[in-house]
């Protein structure tokens, strides 16, 4: 298989490192020198130097008629770059055309995609904005990832020493709280993972991977800290770009009762964001300047969320804000060093979007007939996919308990009709069921051939 990356920045980098070692045939399309040498002398793929817009660049990259290239992922920082590349790729017979775009207009409906004949335009910045409101929310979580279009989802708690749950095993956990309504689908312990199994007996500092439906996150995550447990009533967001924006307008828009304060350094950029979201309050200022966020109230907000384009001013912010003690701080990072630097910070969540948006895109390209299904758990490499059972399908009629589904694959939602439900090995599969399939990625594969979900 032979793919074509456009921009050898920090998505495209990834993308072309984790493609090339599977061994995939990668042709990395590259404008800027430095880039262009830095990608070519680290990773074993192929390097055109030029700009990915361009027909004769990327016809050098193999991207022709009747050319070998089966995918095209076009990841530059520019929008009209990525959507002209995929077009000319599209128009070139390739099969497969991915597009980062940054303006959230273009990712507001479908149709710029269909228009354009574009497979996927996916904005970093409005799932992103999701995922730091569902954390804002739930703020005893410091991971979260949407399934079933956000009606359930994975959320990562910390025990703690006085978690109700510490001491207590799978097992009894199910016992004593039959109907919780929750999966613990993977726990992280002293830097080791694995999916647990029933005699796993959560101790203080596990990070467990929850499953459950949104409207039982609140009661769940009493099971993990009691001392989170306040409404989310004032937001402090550092940073009017794109994804300070979007989140601040999410937070307006579907909290009630929110106060929603954007910090912003240029004044013409606050003058249209004033009129543009009336609801929020918008501040010209600098999210280091501590009287500053003295004066807007940092150590009565639930949460501050460090969204500038600077990772290391984002990493200051928060550290800075985290000196109040009930504040949950937000940081977005986009370089990879940040990854080791996790859980060494005085900050509560550290967010990239980029390696969002690479996982998004690898995903498309492994599962091309399935991807539309596939939601990802970025924090620790599963995926959930989702499937709906038909009335031939061998697993209907039968417990959950009876499939003998190798261990860390597991059935962790069910839509039935309009109801959803966190399953328990005892449910009985009924045709017409969507189910939502947990799996490492790693055994993805196998839990898709299981469930035949290759050969629909």
């Amino acid at each position: 298989m032979k793919i074509v990356v456009v921009g050898a920045g920090n998505v495209g980098s990834t993308i072309a490192r984790t493609l090339s070692a599977e061994g995939r045939d990668v042709v990395v399309v590259e404008r800027d020198p430095e880039a262009a040498d830095k990608i070519e002398n680290e990773q074993d793929v192929s390097v055109i130097r030029g700009n990915g817009s361009r027909p004769m660049v990327l016809e050098k990259a193999g991207v022709k008629k009747d050319g070998d290239v089966d995918a095209l992922v076009a990841c530059t920082d520019r929008d009209d770059t990525n959507i002209m590349a995929c077009w000319l790729a599209k128009h070139a017979g390739v099969k497969q055309v991915l597009a980062r775009v940054r303006d959230l207009e273009f990712t507001d409906t479908p149709d710029w995609a269909e228009d354009l004949g574009i497979d996927v335009m996916a904005s970093p910045e409005r799932s992103l904005s999701r995922e730091i409101a569902s954390l804002l929310t739930f703020n005893a979580a410091v991971h979260s990832s949407e399934l079933f279009n956000g009606r359930a989802g994975s959320f990562a708690f910390r025990v703690e020493e006085d978690s109700p749950i510490c001491g207590m095993s799978l097992r009894e956990l199910g016992i004593k709280y039959p109907g919780l309504g929750a999966i613990i689908v993977y726990v992280e312990r002293g830097g080791d993972g694995f999916v647990p199994s029933g005699d796993w007996t959560a101790a203080e500092g596990d990070l467990c991977f929850v499953v459950t439906l949104h409207e039982r996150v609140q009661n769940i995550q009493k099971l993990f800290d009691v001392g989170h447990q306040k409404r989310l009533a004032r937001v402090i967001i550092v940073g009017g770009g794109k994804l300070g924006t979007n989140l601040a307008h999410r937070l307006s828009s579907n909290v009630p009762k929110v106060d929603t304060i954007l910090v912003e350094k240029n004044l013409t950029k606050c003058e249209r964001l004033a009129q543009e979201f009336p609801d929020v309050k918008v501040i010209n200022g600098d999210g280091m300047d501590k009287s500053l966020m003295t004066q807007l109230g940092v150590d009565k907000a639930n949460g501050v969320v460090a969204a500038t384009a600077d990772d290391e001013l984002n990493v200051i912010i928060a550290v800075l804000a985290k000196v109040q003690e009930n504040v949950k701080t937000i940081a977005v990072v986009r370089k990879e060093i940040y990854e080791d630097l996790e859980g060494r910070l005085p900050v509560d969540v550290l967010v990239n979007p980029n390696k969002t948006l690479a996982s998004t895109f690898l995903r498309y390209i492994r599962y091309p007939n399935s991807a539309g299904m596939l939601s990802l758990i970025d924090r620790i490499g599963a995926e959930v996919f989702e499937f709906t059972l038909r009335d031939d399908h061998p697993a209907v009629g039968k417990k959950i308990m009876d499939l003998n589904l190798p261990k860390g694959i597991l059935i962790a939602v069910i839509k039935r009709g309009s109801k959803y439900l966190v399953p328990g090995g005892a449910e009985t599969l009924c045709a017409g069921d969507a189910i939502s399939v947990f799996a490492m990625s790693e055994q993805m594969p196998e839990a898709m051939h299981i469930f035949r979900v290759d050969q629909q």
